[in-house]
């Protein structure tokens, strides 16, 4: 049976690699008769001009405009996917803690519809969520693997754990994979645990970070790879996809800054540590929701790598 792929959310920071990643395994699959191999169709809510830029040729994939939560059936039967990578959510924490109903629908409701066609038509599905299923607690040396026990403190966190239950009560085979912050190449756009800092800095600005706040960060092309790698396994229930650097987001912005060229000291005078308790950021920020991605690491051929090997990736 011919494959198509369907990323939906390829236009966010995430979304576009993972489009990358499945024309870049189209067209190794690719034949002479048919150069650019199997179908890779991107959904995007707003234009969809903002994700072609990762992928070469821009044809190789197929570009959508659809709204999830009034058409997904409709892209769906559309497109007839036999396999699906769920990146679009509703990731903006304060926008989360503001509408929660609409937190829930969007990530939550949305995941499930999809889940169930998944299930219906026997297309492969994985389902992106997020370190912030946890937070009640911190992170355990070696970090949350995926026999933790999640306990969100924000109504992000709260909506995503529902997504992760309803894919997986409406079809048993999903794979939900859980990933961590994300940095890398956002294409200008400054999206992104680094670009953001980056655009900052260049504005004049001197970036905020935490200095008591983890995480497990990764290079957003590497977890792109490593989506599109799992479409390929069995892997019924929840993966981890994380680095294996446990850092404060405070340490990662000198490192981030670091890899453009500036010494460490250079690189701290243009930050301001901030402690959690200094900063409203609009909704509950946990304090360490380091991820153990070992299972990952031991099955994927995909890297999933430190820090600085990732950023001196990027830059």
């Amino acid at each position: 049976m011919e494959r198509t792929t369907l990323i939906t959310g390829a236009s966010g920071f995430l979304g576009a690699h993972v489009v990358a990643a499945a024309v870049a395994r189209s067209q190794a699959e690719g034949t002479l008769a048919e150069p650019l191999g199997p179908l890779v169709v991107g959904q995007c809510r707003g234009s969809a001009l903002l994700a072609p830029r990762f992928c070469s040729p821009r044809e190789a994939a197929q570009w959508i405009e659809a709204d999830l939560l009034s058409d997904a059936g409709g892209l769906l039967e559309r497109v007839r996917p036999t396999e699906i990578v769920h990146c679009a959510a509703l990731s903006r924490a304060a926008a989360c803690e503001a509408d929660p109903p609409g937190a829930n629908a969007l990530n939550a409701e949305v995941p499930a519809q999809l889940a169930a066609w998944a299930q219906e038509h026997g297309a492969r599905f994985i389902h992106v969520s997020t370190d912030q299923v946890f937070g009640a607690e911190d992170a355990p040396d070696g970090g949350f693997d995926e026999d933790s026990s999640p306990g969100p403190v924000s109504e992000y966190g709260r909506s995503k754990l529902a997504g992760e239950r309803a894919v997986l009560e409406a079809m048993p085979s999903a794979t939900v994979a859980r990933l961590p912050l994300l940095y890398g190449n956002s294409a200008g756009r400054g999206l992104g645990a680094s670009d953001s800092i980056l655009e900052q800095v260049e504005r004049g600005e001197r970036p905020r970070l935490f200095v008591d706040e983890w995480r497990t960060p990764l290079e957003v092309s590497c977890a792109g790879a490593a989506l599109v790698e799992l479409l390929d396994f069995d892997a019924p229930g929840v993966v981890h996809l994380a680095g294996p650097d446990r850092v404060s987001r405070h340490r990662f912005g000198v490192a981030v800054l670091q890899s453009m060229g500036l010494s460490r000291d250079e690189a701290e005078a243009e930050l301001v540590p901030t402690h959690q308790a200094e900063l409203d950021a609009g909704a509950p920020r946990p304090r360490d929701v380091s991820l153990n991605a070992s299972r990952a690491l031991a099955a994927l051929a995909s890297d999933l790598p430190g820090v600085s090997v990732g950023l001196a990736r990027v830059h």
